[in-house]
């Protein structure tokens, strides 16, 4: 039983190293999210200001004019599909639309498909954070508790610094993911909803 007790705790210690390691690495990438999730903040409100107000008041005769906004160096989401809707290929001269329903079906579940790939990181923060700061935080408790019963302050007073900072970073990591993550869930559903509306303003003359 001693033998299978050390075992384990062997495994246990041998896994601070990598789980520090793996903190850091997404702390890393937390940084760079927050960096470019600050850009898509003020790109989505130019988007706003632009076509919120055109897209709830849009009829099939307006499609031109909205057409005519789509900025040409904006490669977000919202715009790319946009664009695949309104481009030059969707309307003709005679103002028909060879656009169909299931195409349209088709690129809103295209549209989806990358909303979920660009929401995995900010999941994967927000779920993996606390999991990897805790796991580091009970680690580093066992042998700051053995250097307490054994008067060991300094080496105590180790370990609680990495338990502490295990459990902050861990925390920060997570937060970064869940902010980001409830800002982007708002774009893409309302971007989402935007996409159906003008698809079936382009859709609605041919019923």
């Amino acid at each position: 039983m001693e033998f299978i007790s050390k075992s384990l705790f062997w495994v246990a210690n041998s896994l601070l190293i990598p789980d520090i390691i793996l903190l850091l690495v997404l702390f890393g990438r937390a940084l760079l999210l927050a960096g470019s999730f600050y850009s898509q903040l003020m790109i989505k409100r130019r988007e706003d200001r632009r076509f919120s107000s055109k897209i709830k008041n849009l009829s099939f005769r307006e499609i031109a004019e909205l057409r005519d906004l789509l900025p040409e160096k904006d490669d977000s989401l919202f715009i790319k599909y946009l664009r695949e809707f309104l481009g030059d290929k969707t309307i003709s001269k005679q103002g028909d639309t060879p656009l169909t329903e299931a195409y349209a079906e088709y690129l809103l579940c295209c549209l989806e498909n990358e909303v979920d790939k660009e929401l995995s990181l900010s999941k994967l923060l927000a779920k993996t954070g606390p999991v990897l700061g805790l796991i580091g935080t009970l680690i580093a408790m066992s042998p700051a508790l053995v250097g307490l019963s054994t008067g060991d302050i300094s080496g105590m007073a180790y370990n609680m610094q990495v338990v502490f900072a295990t459990t902050v970073v861990g925390l920060v990591v997570s937060l970064i993911g869940l902010v980001t993550l409830q800002f982007k869930q708002r774009w893409y559903a309302k971007d989402l909803y935007n996409l159906e509306y003008v698809s079936r303003i382009l859709i609605a003359p041919q019923s």
